[in-house]
């Protein structure tokens, strides 16, 4: 016969992810002509409980762009710091709820990358795409089945039978030891 427990445990109660694209602007000291180049670096995040079931993930990043001004003689490098703030909402299982004991652990899926980049005068505008995944981890209850158990053992005792005990050589390892 068998009979269930619940046991508490700690258990991923949401997932999910989501892909964005953002635009940014930048103005470099001279008046581009070119981009040569552009890049993302030093992406940082974080995750939050937002209420009803969503978390709002903020983070940040630097782009470098390589350009060339005065009429392509000349390149320089600009770098600036962009912020960001995405909401995602989190389908919870089994009607759980996002508490201040839950863990929210924030992934970044795909770095940030430059998408397009293009000149508009003064102006360096930038596409960046990226995707952050998100887990919620929390209290939840798992029940098992429990198999029925003995908590007494029985003891055993070996019976030595008499004539088995008659046929035993007292004298043998005096004979072999000569």
């Amino acid at each position: 016969m068998s009979s269930f427990k619940e046991i508490v445990t700690k258990a991923v109660i949401g997932k999910a992810k989501k892909s964005s694209s953002n635009s940014f602007s930048l103005t470099p000291e001279e008046m581009p002509n070119t981009v040569l180049g552009c890049w993302v670096i030093n992406h940082k995040f974080s995750g939050t409980n937002n209420a009803n079931g969503s978390v709002l993930v903020t983070g940040s990043f630097d782009v470098n762009v390589w350009y060339s001004y005065n009429n392509d003689k000349s390149t320089a490098v600009t770098t600036k710091n962009f912020s960001y703030s995405d909401t995602m909402n989190i389908p919870l299982k089994d009607d759980h709820d996002i508490t201040d004991t839950s863990e929210i652990i924030v992934r970044c899926l795909r770095q940030p990358t430059v998408a397009n980049v293009s000149v508009d005068g003064a102006n360096v505008n930038l596409e960046i795409e990226k995707e952050m995944g998100v887990e919620i981890v929390g209290d939840t209850k798992v029940k098992i089945s429990v198999e029925d158990t003995f908590d007494d053992y029985d003891e055993i005792y070996d019976e030595v039978d008499d004539d088995v005990l008659n046929e035993i050589d007292e004298n043998y390892l005096n004979e072999t030891a000569n």
